[in-house]
């Protein structure tokens, strides 16, 4: 019973901290400062630097939980099936905690004004409806920690090469592009937190890749030759 309550809160706290993020964006980071006619030389700012390192350690914590020798740590100390659980408990509190140390940046990069304000909603809500959509095809519980703790026999993992698949390898980074460069108003905090997150994002893809190729072999292969994006069109 405490296998599946321990998973369970993992995959809750995962939930939360999405939700915490997304409140933060949505509304703490887009006041505006009072000196609304920032620069990007805010961008090298110290406030935009502590930020810098605030999201470097919450990314470090996924190099560290690749390690052969730190997942035989953890395997010593909890049960094998809940491995999986503890990282997205790790994960979902470091992100949760950089969200809420984030520092606010001074200046305004950009103010949508009329119907490109609507736009940048619109890509917005696009990008939530393609994460929805793109998670909805992939085993959410397996990927919270919770399938492991669940009885009967595992599913095996299926590699998904259509619908938003079919349009990128990582619609789910590309839906990530979408909500935090889609705001209307882009405060310079807001595009710290855009940047910062996508290059992570754009530097992990290889790595993960990497392991998608270890699962599923040729097939992965010849998806990365099918479809050529990784997470935006024509770019990367």
């Amino acid at each position: 019973m405490l296998q599946p309550g321990f998973a369970w809160l993992a995959a809750a706290a995962f939930a939360a901290s999405l939700g915490y993020f997304l409140y933060g964006y949505l509304f703490t980071f887009g006041a505006l400062p009072a000196e609304s006619a920032g620069s990007w030389r805010a961008l090298w700012s110290a406030p935009a630097l502590v930020n810098c390192v605030l999201f470097t350690a919450f990314a470090l914590h996924h190099s560290l939980f690749a390690r052969t020798r730190v997942k035989q740590v953890v395997r010593s100390l909890l049960p094998p099936a809940l491995e999986r659980a503890a990282y997205t408990l790790l994960a979902s509190a470091l992100f949760a905690l950089v969200c809420w140390l984030w520092r606010p940046v001074d200046g305004v990069a950009w103010s949508l004004p009329g119907l490109w304000w609507w736009a940048g909603f619109a890509a917005q809500a696009a990008g939530i409806v393609m994460t929805v959509i793109g998670a909805s095809a992939l085993d959410v519980l397996d990927l919270a920690g919770v399938r492991q703790v669940l009885p009967g026999p595992r599913r095996e993992a299926a590699l998904k090469t259509d619908g938003v698949y079919g349009f990128v390898r990582h619609p789910l980074y590309f839906a990530w592009i979408l909500v935090v460069f889609g705001a209307p108003v882009m405060t310079m905090t807001r595009l710290t937190f855009a940047v910062i997150s996508t290059l992570y994002l754009a530097v992990a893809i290889p790595l993960e890749e990497r392991s998608l190729i270890e699962t599923f072999g040729n097939d992965y292969a010849s998806y990365q030759k099918s479809v050529r994006w990784r997470m935006l069109p024509g770019i990367y």
